[in-house]
């Protein structure tokens, strides 16, 4: 039952983006939506499971994933077009979450040091009606004075500082800290900005399986064998095909 209704999934999919790519009509592309949003349900599922973000959430953002696939998929490639979306959908949720991610990781043992003295200073003020110096904390955490500190320092610094914070200036002048911070990114920001279109010129004077292979595993964030299976070709094609594509980018770009 449960082959029978892919199948017709597969089919209408099929039929969809034949009619899509002729017309470009949101409202089949949204039937396209609608039919394989089943891809986006079962990676929001699976990452949902590995991180404190909320499965709707990850829906919104896996459904940009799909909503690229679409925008992207060409009925002439003959894959499957489940198997070419899932890699975008994914993509899209792992970039969210690295995004999300904490800017200072704080390692397990000092998370958990740092519970238990907030347990121990909790029930030491309901007893003593008073703050427990550093040497009752540390004392109760079986630990030296100076790594209590160093928690606590962790936690103090856990969050980055905002460039926004006001600072005092001369003159009684006010101005904020990202004020004060010289800023080398724009020369940076379009440095990117020519390497991008250098290389994306050098792509182009690629053979087309190279670039292809370039461009999935380099542009589209995926692994060699992601992007073997969308090609239909083995991991060690597509690994041949890297090193190959490299060197010649090398060439035409020159040595900088």
């Amino acid at each position: 039952m449960t082959t029978k209704v892919g199948d017709n999934i597969k089919f209408k999919t099929i039929e969809l983006f034949q009619q899509y790519q002729k017309s470009k009509d949101i409202k089949v592309r949204n039937q396209i939506v609608n039919l394989n949003i089943g891809l986006v349900r079962k990676e929001a599922h699976h990452w949902s499971k590995q991180c404190n973000e909320a499965f709707d959430d990850l829906m919104q953002v896996g459904s940009l994933g799909l909503l690229r696939a679409i925008e992207r998929f060409t009925l002439e490639r003959g894959n499957a077009f489940s198997s070419f979306a899932s890699p975008y959908i994914r993509g899209e949720i792992q970039h969210y979450l690295r995004d999300k991610s904490a800017t200072v990781r704080i390692p397990r043992r000092i998370l958990q040091l740092r519970q238990q003295s907030n347990a121990f200073i909790r029930a030491f003020r309901q007893v003593h009606n008073r703050q427990p110096s550093v040497v009752e904390i540390a004392s109760h955490l079986e630990i030296s004075v100076a790594e209590w500190q160093a928690i606590h320092l962790a936690y103090q610094n856990r969050d980055p500082v905002s460039l926004d914070v006001a600072i005092s200036a001369d003159q009684g002048e006010n101005t904020s800290l990202g004020d004060l911070v010289p800023d080398p990114g724009y020369k940076s920001f379009q440095l990117a900005i020519e390497d991008q279109i250098r290389i994306q010129q050098g792509l182009a004077q690629l053979e087309e399986h190279t670039r292809k292979v370039l461009e999935f595993v380099f542009l589209h964030d995926l692994t060699q064998k992601e992007a073997a299976e969308l090609l239909g070709v083995s991991v060690i094609t597509v690994s041949r095909h890297v090193k190959k594509g490299i060197s010649a980018l090398k060439k035409i770009l020159g040595s900088d």
